[in-house]
């Protein structure tokens, strides 16, 4: 299953801008009387990384198997805007997310106040390759890593909805892979070859990649895509 990047949301950030401008217009004066200066609240959001600059550490298609091609439609990232964080759902996981692009949200965080994604893919569409980074404020990144390990138990099994198959899921902590990292691997005795999910976390950010590419589902590339993106972002 392929799901389509955050577009919706992305319409919301563009919409910012006009919204600010227009409430600046109408506070020019404040409740504090003549000559008062409101507190400014702290920016929970300095030092982190535009969706332009993550999108500058995605992996470029070196970084791929050969034979796949980026996809036209599967590309997103937040320029300059940050989006407003919001709370994690906390209802129970939907677990068919896992098998397609954003599966970070099937932790229950939305993403990041940042992020920036794209895909690639066979021209048959049969092997595909999804990265994807997103900044969080304060110690989300690590909690959202956390709550993919809570993940890959409540998912243990689930029915793909395309080809309507039983999906294993087993999960395990990574070592070597950024401050920290976790990997999920689906497999299906329907399927031909399974999927590996690397979520690792760099400082605020965190890379989540799916591969299907390969015969080891899709494990060597989805390594090899993580640790560009690790690298990347290292750089600064």
């Amino acid at each position: 299953m392929r799901l389509s990047p955050r577009a919706a949301t992305l319409l919301a950030v563009a919409a910012l801008p006009l919204a600010l401008t227009a409430c600046s217009a109408g506070s020019s004066s404040g409740t504090g009387g003549a000559g008062a200066k409101p507190a400014e609240a702290k920016d929970l959001n300095t030092g982190l990384p535009t969706g332009t600059r993550l999108k500058g550490a995605l992996a470029p298609a070196p970084a791929f198997p050969a034979g796949l091609k980026l996809e036209s439609d599967g590309s997103a990232d937040t320029g300059s805007q940050f989006l407003s964080p919001s709370a994690r759902r906390t209802a129970k996981p939907d677990c068919t997310r896992l098998g397609g692009t954003s599966w970070i949200q099937v932790t229950g965080y939305k993403g990041g106040v940042s992020f920036a994604q794209n895909d690639y893919a066979n021209h048959d569409k049969t092997q595909e390759v999804a990265q994807e980074i997103d900044a969080f404020q304060g110690t989300t990144a690590s909690s959202v890593l956390k709550q993919l390990q809570t993940v890959a138990g409540e998912c243990g099994t689930f029915t793909d909805t395309d080809t309507h198959a039983t999906v294993k899921v087993t999960g395990k902590s990574t070592s070597g892979l950024g401050d920290e990292a976790y990997t999920m691997t689906l497999t299906s005795g329907a399927w031909q070859n399974g999927t590996t999910l690397i979520a690792a976390r760099s400082g605020n950010s965190l890379v989540t990649v799916l591969s299907t590419a390969g015969t080891d589902n899709g494990a060597a590339s989805a390594k090899k895509v993580t640790t560009t993106v690790l690298a990347a972002l290292k750089k600064g």
